[in-house]
């Protein structure tokens, strides 16, 4: 029998890229996905198959990390061998407009789903995404021993879910970990998050179809890697024989401004000449320097990035170019990496 694998968050961009690499695994996989009016499956679509097909290996549910009772029935019926609880309001500029509802999902809805692992009596490896905004305010390099300092909402409610993963290992002897990543971009990402944000500007830009983009700060410093090659950190956390915690990043720093001159000049424009300031964008408090100590997953895991900022940032232009030029006025979401690099 294949390996049965669950993930909430599945049709987010770095479960699309989860569900990728589990299906190449052999893996069956279920995801949890959120009832609404309209589809929101765009970035998993193409690995989608008809349940009636008998090659079908990719199953979606109906369920939310509000619903403890809907959580406990699913997982006693799929009964998955891992579990990856992907989902979240993950957005850090909107938890300061949405505490609550960020508390709620991101925090709270951790220990929902882990409390539905242990009441469904099921044998499952957990994996919870955890992230570098739970160092906050300590200084770089962060790893797997620095101490927590949030500095948002969401910052503050992944730290809840980390330490509330750590309770149910040792509490219940739980195989659960805490994949600890910084920051990882794609041509998948969001578009209100920075970096995708500043892609499609300079894809539109380029077309003649903008001439401004509004940005915040631009000093922050982050350790952005490539999303595909984070996923397959995930899975090796849960595959060695102990559960610990890891961090997973690049290990190098870059302002907000450095992606932005490296992404303009690709397309060959000059930043200065369209990006303006708008304090709209500032947070309250805001992080400084998230740089990311991978040392414990490059040597336990075997795992080590190979794409780094300047060449992430080229690639996400190419990718909004593409998208846009195949859709003429209107936007193709999710236009994905080039194959060399799937």
């Amino acid at each position: 029998m294949p390996k049965r694998a669950l993930i909430t968050g599945i049709t987010g961009q770095d479960g699309s890229y989860l569900a990728e690499l589990l299906l190449k695994k052999g893996y069956e996989v279920h995801g949890l996905i959120r009832r609404a009016s309209t589809f929101n499956t765009a970035r998993i679509d193409h690995l989608y198959v008809d349940a009636h097909d008998p090659s079908a290996n990719l199953f979606l549910h109906y369920g939310d990390l509000s619903d403890g009772a809907r959580l406990v029935t699913l997982l006693a019926q799929i009964n998955p061998d891992e579990v990856y609880n992907l989902a979240a309001q993950s957005h850090v500029r909107v938890s300061f407009d949405e505490p609550e509802h960020t508390a709620d999902t991101t925090g709270v809805g951790t220990v929902r789903l882990l409390e539905a692992v242990r009441m469904s009596g099921i044998k499952t490896r957990f994996y919870q995404a955890s992230t570098s905004e739970m160092f906050g305010a300590t200084p770089p390099p962060q790893g797997e021993d620095t101490p927590f300092y949030p500095r948002s909402p969401y910052g503050a409610a992944k730290v809840y879910s980390y330490w509330i993963t750590k309770n149910y290992r040792e509490a219940y002897g739980m195989f659960a970990v805490n994949g600890i990543l910084f920051n990882h971009e794609s041509p998948r990402r969001g578009e209100t998050f920075v970096t995708r944000k500043i892609t499609r500007a300079v894809a539109a830009i380029k077309a003649g179809k903008q001439d401004e983009l509004y940005m915040g700060n631009l000093d922050a410093i982050r350790d952005w890697g490539y999303a595909a090659e984070y996923v397959e950190g995930m899975w090796r956390m849960l595959q060695v024989d102990e559960p610990e915690d890891y961090v997973l990043a690049t290990g190098t720093g870059y302002t907000v401004k450095d992606f932005l001159s490296e992404a303009f000049t690709h397309a060959g424009l000059n930043w200065d000449d369209h990006v303006k300031f708008d304090e709209r964008y500032l947070r309250p408090t805001e992080v400084d320097a998230l740089i990311g100590d991978p040392s414990k997953a490059n040597a336990k895991l075997g795992w080590k990035t190979t794409v780094e900022t300047p060449e992430l940032a080229r690639i996400m232009v190419d990718a909004d170019i593409k998208a846009l030029e195949h859709a003429g006025n209107h936007w193709v979401d999710d236009v994905d990496l080039p194959s060399w690099k799937a």
